[in-house]
C-alpha cells in the first residue's frame, strides 16, 4: 500500500477527539528526527496533532532512556509508556520521579558468549553495552555515539555484566560484508537487528520492540486494529509484522526494501517529512 490509504479509522468524538484512540509508536532515528537530530516543525505539528485527537502517541526506539527522554520533551509528548533499547527497556510515566518515569519493565542477558564469539569474527570491532540502569561501557573507537553517562573501558570489562544491549560496529566493513560476516558468525540465544551501516545491535533472545508494545497495548487495552507504527530499519521489522495482523504498519521512504516489504504502507522519506503526512491519514 502507499501512504494515505487508512485501515480501519473510526469517527471523531466529542470536540474533534477519537472515541477509540490508536496506540501509535512512532521510530525516532530516520522517522521522527534527521542524522543531524533536526526534527521538522511539520512532524513536530503532526505528532501533537494526533495527541491533541486523543490518540497515544509514543516512541518506540532503540535508543537508551537518557538519548529518548529529550526527543519526548521536543515533541512534547508525556505518554503513559515508552520502548527504548529496542524493547529491553519499557520506561512508565511515574509523577515523583525527578525526571517524570521510571523503568516499568526490564529485560537483561548475560552477553558475555556473543561479545567473546563476535569479537572472533570481528577482533576490530568497537563495542559497548547498556546496562539495566542505562549507563554504558564502551571500548576505544565508538567515537560515533553518543556517550553520556558511559565509560570507556577494555573488551574484558564488557563481559559477565546484566545487560540490555549490545552494540558492535566495525570501521573495517562495508554492509555487505557485514552482513556476511554476521550470517556466519551464527548468533544464538538473543536477538539481533543491523543498521544501515556496518553496526549491530543485540538484544536478549526473543526482545524486539514488538513484544514491548504488546505488554503496552494490553496494560493501556488498546484494540488490535487501533495499531499505528512507523520506523525506517531493521529493527523495525518485528513491530510491523506485530502491528501489521489488523492494524498499520508504516515504512518512510528511504528504508530498505526488505524494512518495507514487512509494512502495510510506505510514506514519503525522511527528507520528505513523511511522517507527517502518514499521521494526518489517522482519524
Amino acid at each position: 500500500m502507499s501512504a494515505g490509504e487508512p485501515v480501519g479509522r473510526g469517527a471523531p468524538g466529542e470536540a474533534g477527539r477519537v472515541s477509540t484512540p490508536w496506540l501509535v509508536a512512532l521510530d525516532i532515528d530516520g522517522t521522527v528526527m534527521h542524522e543531524d537530530e533536526s526534527i521538522d516543525a511539520a512532524v513536530v505539528d503532526a505528532v501533537a496533532s494526533a495527541r491533541d485527537r486523543g490518540h497515544l502517541v509514543t516512541l518506540a526506539t532503540g535508543r537508551s532512556w537518557a538519548t529518548t527522554a529529550p526527543v519526548l520533551e521536543r515533541l512534547e509528548l508525556s505518554p503513559e509508556y515508552v520502548v527504548c533499547a529496542n524493547g529491553a527497556i519499557t520506561m512508565a510515566r511515574d509523577d515523583r520521579e525527578p525526571g517524570g518515569y521510571a523503568r516499568w519493565h526490564v529485560e537483561t542477558f548475560d552477553p558475555t558468549e556473543v561479545l567473546e564469539r563476535i569479537r572472533g569474527f570481528l577482533p576490530a570491532g568497537r563495542f559497548m553495552v547498556e546496562l539495566p540502569d542505562g549507563y554504558r561501557l564502551y571500548t576505544e573507537g565508538m567515537t560515533d555515539w553518543n556517550l553520556v553517562d558511559a565509560r570507556e573501558v577494555e573488551f574484558e570489562e564488557l563481559l559477565d555484566q546484566r545487560a540490555t544491549r549490545v552494540v558492535v560496529t566495525s570501521l573495517d566493513h562495508d554492509l555487505d560484508e557485514f552482513f556476511a560476516i554476521v550470517d556466519r558468525m551464527g548468533l544464538h540465544h538473543v536477538s539481533y537487528a543491523i543498521g544501515w551501516t556496518a553496526w549491530l545491535d543485540i538484544a536478549p533472545d526473543g526482545v524486539n520492540k514488538a513484544t514491548a508494545l504488546e505488554r503496552v497495548r494490553g496494560r493501556l487495552d488498546v484494540p488490535i486494529d487501533r495499531l499505528f507504527v512507523a520506523g525506517d530499519g531493521r529493527n523495525d521489522i518485528e513491530m510491523f509484522t506485530w502491528a501489521r495482523a489488523a492494524g498499520r504498519a508504516i515504512a518512510m521512504g528511504q528504508a530498505p526494501d526488505d524494512v518495507k516489504h514487512a509494512a502495510t504502507e510506505v510514506t514519503g522519506s525522511i527528507d520528505e517529512a513523511g511522517l507527517a503526512a502518514i499521521l494526518e491519514t489517522l482519524p
